[in-house]
């Protein structure tokens, strides 16, 4: 009984041993670099823009916050009035900035080279008005009205898509296209063939605010409507795309 016993024993153990043995050849096969290759894709959409959206600042100065602050909020209540009157809604307007700052001056050197601490002398109030204009014919005369009524600091136009989903997905179709391209090119001068899609990711890009510098808004006083080039906005996908190759 216990020659059978010892049997029985070796026998577990050598299937121990076997079953041990094939996972770690399963798991060495598996931390093995899949052969593939790495490819990059682009695509770019020009579009129209169909949508503004404007950063109108008014600041004022006054020897106290009170009377900057009351300065400052009558000129914006008139900014928002004729925004409303242009046709511009409620929803499209929006404050986007809103600050009081001290103004200081320091006093000059005594003769006996004592320093006086900085005093304040006057206060400085700007409020930032963002403004959607959903008809782009009407932004030159929004900027020139702006002004006009107090806008007195440069802030920001961009020209932009309401919904510009469709051309992204144009953009992301080119790019794809333009990866598996690449693929194709770089497999076939290497003499094998491209496999299954392992990786896909993907980096988009839409276009950025231009500023608008004060000597612009100062030109706009003088003009009936300030000239606007829309121009188009374009819109681009990168795929970074990791294929397998089939030997």
């Amino acid at each position: 009984m216990s020659v059978l016993r010892d049997v029985k024993s070796a026998v577990l153990l050598l299937a121990c041993i076997t079953l041990v043995g094939a996972s770690a050849l399963v798991a060495a096969a598996d931390d093995e670099p899949y052969p593939r290759i790495l490819v990059t894709g682009q695509g770019a959409v020009d579009v129209a823009p169909d949508m503004a959206v404007l950063v109108l600042t008014v600041t004022r100065e006054a020897e106290t916050a009170r009377a900057a602050l009351d300065a400052n909020s009558s000129a914006m209540s008139e900014v928002l009035k004729a925004m409303q009157a242009q046709g511009i809604a409620e929803r499209d307007l929006q404050t986007a900035n809103f600050s009081i700052q001290p103004k200081y001056t320091r006093p000059p050197r005594q003769s006996s080279g004592a320093m006086e601490a900085p005093r304040i002398v006057g206060y400085t109030v700007r409020n930032s008005l963002s403004v959607r204009i959903r008809d782009i014919s009407r932004v030159g005369v929004v900027l020139d009205k702006s002004v006009t009524l107090g806008v007195n600091e440069g802030g920001s136009i961009m020209f932009t898509n309401d919904d510009p989903s469709e051309a992204m997905t144009q953009a992301r179709v080119e790019a794809m296209q333009e990866a598996i391209a690449k693929a194709n090119t770089l497999a076939g001068a290497a003499g094998v063939k491209v496999g299954r899609v392992l990786e896909i990711s993907e980096q988009s890009y839409s276009p950025r605010p231009i500023p608008m510098a004060r000597a612009e808004m100062a030109m706009a006083r003088s003009a009936d409507a300030v000239p606007v080039a829309t121009g188009e906005n374009t819109y681009k996908v990168t795929v970074n795309v990791s294929f397998a190759i089939d030997q």
